[in-house]
């Protein structure tokens, strides 16, 4: 492994070290990382075994700091913030009038006036910057390329970083963040969970993210650490029911009333990010927006503050339209799929292991009895339970496990296949973000 980065055309992703025994890249936002390292099958088993380190240093990030920072987010996002403390994070999310989701990301207090906004579309500058709903005293500063933003999560997680910094970590809640240190470097140390396991998330300024990261991949040996690639990097977001902006669904930004958050920051390098692809018939991007009872964040919509979207979101709540589950796809149907490459008839389209690359909504219509009742994304499979399984976003009666529906797969004007379906819970996987570390053995 080469512990520096070079100065190069390519741009890699520079928080981390270049890894020199990969040989394929991949393009993650505005920077390329390794495709895969020791193979996707092993890294997809490291959050269920031991654990891994991944790189989601390109993730947008916005440092918001002003007497009017709480009052700002209170009127961006359905969550309430009555109750919000310093040293906590909470799964942001942020709609248009329509009550349609514009973005979702990662929201964390730092001081009563200062607050960092991790994974987010420029949907919050064009709010401040515009006045349209409303004034506010803050200063919003892009950190892009700033910070770096390292996952490391799996059940040994705990084990390692406990080892790396030195001290117990067991006193951080989940959603909860504190400063701690790795060798001669303070970071802030997140406790989340994007696997469904135990997990934490580690940040700090770029400049130091190489060390820190090698740090914690020569500390994680002994516990079986795996660099996560690319190519497994969105598997756990399906196990674990993690709806994701341009896979799962597109920003809400095509409206009339978006028209100047489009005109200011849409550009070809953003629209390149928002395809559509799969068996739904329409192009029209406002269809593949979604509303967060869609994709099964309804809990997290508090109708304690007056939000943009609220009067939407109050109607879909009363009656809720569809709902997010996941589906198992039928072995024999998908095999199916597979056998016909070897067959001199029209092949069907090629599933992609373990999941379609990033930068599309692939959506298939689900049906039940020919009838259309939701659409799927994400298909994905999980060499863990060794299925094919995906999102759905499907009708609200439908949504109890063991349904049966039917997924059409295939782009319009190819052959098509219907696959056979089941509903099941999401998430998927059994969700252990939870779990009281104070219970835990001390040491492995």
């Amino acid at each position: 492994m080469n512990e520096q980065n070079t100065n190069q055309a390519f741009p890699v992703m520079s928080e981390s070290p270049v890894q020199l025994d990969v040989n394929t890249y991949t393009k993650f936002i505005n920077a390329f990382g390794p495709w895969e390292y020791t193979g996707w099958t092993d890294e997809s088993m490291s959050w269920k075994e031991t654990c891994y380190i991944g790189d989601w240093s390109p993730l947008p990030t916005f440092h918001v700091k002003g007497p009017d920072a709480l009052k700002f987010f209170s009127v961006l996002g359905v969550n309430s913030l009555a109750k919000f403390d310093i040293g906590q994070a909470k799964h942001f999310i942020m709609c248009n009038e329509d009550g349609k989701v514009i973005s979702e990301s990662i929201l964390m207090r730092f001081a009563e006036d200062e607050l960092l906004l991790i994974s987010c579309i420029p949907w919050p500058i064009y709010v401040w910057q515009s006045g349209k709903y409303g004034k506010f005293d803050i200063m919003i500063t892009d950190m892009g390329g700033k910070r770096f933003v390292f996952q490391v999560q799996g059940p040994n997680s705990l084990y390692l970083l406990e080892k790396l910094t030195g001290e117990s970590l067991r006193d951080i809640g989940f959603m909860r963040f504190r400063k701690t240190r790795i060798k001669d470097y303070e970071v802030v140390i997140l406790r989340q969970g994007m696997a469904g396991e135990i997990g934490f998330e580690l940040q700090g300024p770029a400049e130091y993210g190489i060390e820190v990261y090698s740090a914690v991949l020569e500390a994680g040996r002994e516990f079986g650490i795996r660099r996560l690639g690319e190519r497994t990097k969105m598997v756990n977001h399906v196990e674990a029911c993690f709806p994701t902006i341009v896979t799962d669904y597109l920003p809400a930004v095509f409206g009339e009333r978006e028209k100047g958050y489009f005109d200011t920051f849409m550009n070809a390098d953003t629209l390149a990010y928002m395809k559509m692809g799969g068996s739904n018939d329409s192009r029209n991007p406002a269809d593949y927006c979604r509303s967060p009872i869609e994709l099964g964040w309804g809990k997290n919509i508090r109708f304690d503050h007056e939000f943009i979207g609220r009067e939407a979101l109050e109607k879909e709540a009363k009656n809720p339209r569809r709902n997010m589950v996941t589906l198992v796809w039928n072995p024999e149907d998908v095999l199916d799929t597979f056998a016909s490459f070897f067959k001199k008839d029209d092949t069907y389209q090629f599933m992609e292991f373990p999941r379609n690359l990033l930068g599309c909504v692939h959506a298939d219509k689900v049906l039940k009895d020919g009838r259309l009742v939701g659409f799927t994304t994400s298909r994905c499979y999980s060499y863990y339970f060794r299925e094919m399984i995906s999102l759905c976003t499907l009708d609200v009666d439908l949504c109890r496990s063991g349904t049966e529906v039917t997924v059409i797969w295939g782009e319009p004007g190819t052959r098509q296949k219907e696959i056979r379906a089941t509903v099941a819970q999401a998430p998927y996987k059994k969700d252990n973000r939870r779990i009281d570390l104070a219970g835990l053995p001390d040491q492995l």
